[in-house]
């Protein structure tokens, strides 16, 4: 074996580490590692699929691990972790034994663990041996995600779209792209099929830096889901619109694109230089503010607000299987009160007749439609707008009884899938 194969291993298992035992998100944590600027490009894109396969298949790899230990309990956390990158190759990446079974006992020498090499090896070839067989028997879905979620979406959706949502868990999410125009003959060039709504979708894989059009800025990735709220206001050219929340930009680069005069605004400077990077590789602007959108108070309203509110993103889980090892219930109620005071707000920023849209990447329903109940309740200000399935190529399996759009993984299957959004309309009344 060479030495970049067992350093690729290594730096999987210091991502996996900080995922799993210090819940810094996935794409941070990967960002930030030291030794990745030295793996070659099909060596960054291993490690980037094994950690992620392992976060996505946790509760199926530990049960199987389980199962092949010669005594009950598990190892300490670094063998364990070991022992997951292991059997997520032999069982689910279908790496060839001899190889991910050398890598481990390899690197448990390397990170001062030579007395669990018999451990490692023992294990991983019984489950070499008999993981597939085993695996095919689990409740993959019902395995993977964690109890508290799995209750919360069973009693917000019922037990069959609860386990629709988790059995697209086990599934990458595809490439959705976003494009300034003529979205057929982008279709062709990328090799991509257009959807409903206009968005484009590909087979993931592969540089996106590299694929036709994007050092043109013709298009940016977006999934579909996300892009459908800025799709939603109407006319926009020449109007005033605020992006409250806005990175990473892929909706202030929407509205852009629409003709729109757009305030794009985030608490992270950070955050706002990737959506600055992102409107100059598309030749598109936006005035870019650094600020707390809730409590922000511009010289003049605008006459149309997004607000894409922070959220837990656990719609998002088929590009961010991280989600559901770093989220807790905790979390939940901490984002929704942050949601409430935002929404509050910004009512006030939209002028009468304006319109406002509320929306977020979660599937608890605290975050969604929860907010827009509480807000009428007390806010006469606003009133909901109700969103039609002729605004979204016809998608009504995504639109509620009261006009909200509220998508769920394991929706529009027959285009490929979704991820879970919410999204509600109001219009600002003249008082």
């Amino acid at each position: 074996m060479t030495d970049t194969t067992l350093a690729a291993r290594g730096v999987a298992l210091d991502l996996l580490r900080d995922v799993l035992r210090k819940s810094v998100p996935f794409d941070d944590a990967f960002d930030a590692h030291p030794d990745l600027a030295g793996l070659e490009p099909r060596d960054r894109g291993f490690v980037r699929m094994l950690v992620a396969t392992v976060l996505r298949r946790l509760g199926q790899i530990d049960e199987l691990i389980q199962t092949c230990l010669a005594k009950p309990g598990l190892p300490k956390a670094a063998i364990h972790d070991m022992l997951r990158l292991g059997t997520a190759q032999l069982v689910f990446l279908n790496t060839p034994p001899h190889a991910a079974v050398d890598t481990a006992v390899e690197l448990a020498a390397l990170r001062n663990a030579a007395p669990y090499k018999g451990l490692i090896n023992a294990v991983l070839r019984r489950v070499g041996r008999e993981g597939a067989a085993l695996a095919a028997q689990q409740d993959a879905g019902r395995l993977n995600t964690p109890d508290w979620m799995w209750l919360s979406w069973r009693t917000a959706y019922g037990t069959a779209k609860a386990r629709g949502i988790v059995e697209a868990h086990l599934h990458e999410a595809p490439l959705d792209l976003t494009v300034k125009s003529d979205p057929s003959v982008w279709a062709g060039r990328l090799d991509a099929t257009v959807l409903p709504t206009g968005t484009l979708r590909r087979m993931s894989g592969g540089s996106v830096t590299e694929m036709p059009g994007f050092d043109a800025g013709g298009w940016w990735v977006q999934d579909l889901a996300a892009s459908l709220p800025a799709t939603l206001f109407g006319d926009l050219r020449g109007k005033r619109v605020f992006d409250l929340c806005a990175a990473p930009g892929g909706k202030t680069a929407q509205l852009a694109a629409q003709g729109a005069r757009v305030v794009a605004l985030d608490r992270s400077a950070k955050r706002l230089e990737r959506v600055t990077e992102n409107l100059a590789r598309l030749n598109l602007e936006a005035e870019i503010i650094t600020t707390d959108a809730a409590a922000w108070e511009p010289g003049e309203l605008a006459d149309a607000v997004l607000l894409d509110a922070p959220c837990s993103a656990t719609g998002a889980v088929r590009r961010h299987p991280d989600i559901l090892r770093v989220k807790t219930p905790e979390d939940i109620g901490k984002l929704a009160k942050a949601q409430g005071r935002l929404l509050a707000h910004a009512v006030g920023l939209v002028k009468p007749g304006g319109t406002l849209i509320y929306c977020t990447c979660s599937i608890q329903p605290e975050e969604g439609e929860a907010q827009i109940t509480r807000l009428l309740a007390r806010d006469s200000r606003v009133k909901r707008w109700p969103i039609t399935a002729d605004e979204l190529g016809g998608l009504s399996e995504i639109i509620t009884e009261r006009g909200e759009v509220r998508s769920l993984p394991g929706m529009l299957a027959e285009h490929g899938g979704i991820d879970g959004f919410f999204v509600s309309r109001l219009r600002r009344v003249y008082e």
